[in-house]
């Protein structure tokens, strides 16, 4: 099949809905962000069908996090030949107006025709061995999954009561990156710490959190310290602090990126 006629097959099979990213509502995806989406997807298929990788990191903007010095606020895994399809994402998502989370198989049309904040993407390739376990890890799915249906936004790096979307990514590949495979979250994220993992720092003003209406059900303060809360600087796993591991690892041979529609080179950005 053409890759345009497998485009539009795939945008047909998928419904016109989406989840929004910057706030929690259901509601049509317009015909405009279907186009900008389907096109974000081309490019992003059109990069991976130029190698082999089984399963690449995919990162999008759904909120706007530039004053933390964040662009990518979300991140999950492509992975080829999925029983949902040629290239199908899977990813962590909070549940709108909820404290949990579940695990979700995209296309990647559906993928980038959420509520975004724009259209721009990064891929990132791993080393061939660590992609391999990646992918037999993600074929393997629901059995150990790590997943912690507790949802956080701004959960505690090792946090054994709450996660959010990028801790997922983190602990996954962490659990695949040795052999036998990590069986528990805690014990995965251990391993990226020792293996030289940092998380970011994010600042919350005390002051915005006693202001309501800022933070919703999905957002709980105390998986943090006293210390941390006091400080406002709150540790945070985050996809800078994971595209920065992979890279300081040596883990990513390949990154490429998409800027207003435009491919960027990457001298080890993160």
């Amino acid at each position: 099949m053409k890759l345009s006629a497998w485009f539009l097959a795939l945008c047909l099979a998928w419904p016109l809905a989406a989840i929004a990213g910057r706030q929690c509502e259901i509601r049509p995806a317009t015909p405009q962000k279907l186009a900008d989406a389907t096109v974000t997807a081309m490019r992003v298929v059109a990069a991976l069908e130029e190698t082999d990788a089984p399963v690449v990191l995919v990162a999008r903007v759904g909120t706007d996090l530039s004053k933390h010095g964040l662009v990518y606020s979300h991140i999950g895994f492509a992975l080829r030949d999925h029983s949902d399809g040629r290239w199908t994402v899977l990813h962590l998502l909070n549940e709108c107006g909820t404290a949990r989370s579940a695990l979700h198989a995209q296309g990647l049309v559906n993928f980038f025709a959420d509520d975004l904040v724009n259209q721009d993407a990064r891929i990132v390739w791993l080393q061939p061995a660590l992609a391999q376990r990646l992918a037999d890890h993600l074929r393997g799915l629901p059995r150990n999954a790590l997943h912690e249906q507790a949802y956080n936004l701004i959960a505690r790096p090792g946090s054994r009561e709450y996660q959010n979307s990028t801790e997922w990514v983190l602990e996954t590949l962490a659990a695949v990156a040795t052999t036998p495979e990590l069986g528990d979250r805690r014990t995965a994220y251990a391993w990226a710490q020792r293996d030289g993992f940092k998380p970011d720092t994010i600042h919350i003003a005390y002051a915005k959190r006693v202001l309501g209406g800022l933070f919703g059900v999905n957002t709980i303060f105390t998986d943090h310290s006293v210390g941390t809360r006091l400080s406002g600087d709150y540790p945070v796993v985050t996809v800078r602090s994971i595209l920065r591991y992979l890279q300081e690892r040596g883990y990513a041979v390949h990154v490429i990126e998409w800027r207003d529609g435009l491919l960027q080179s990457i001298p080890g950005a993160t």
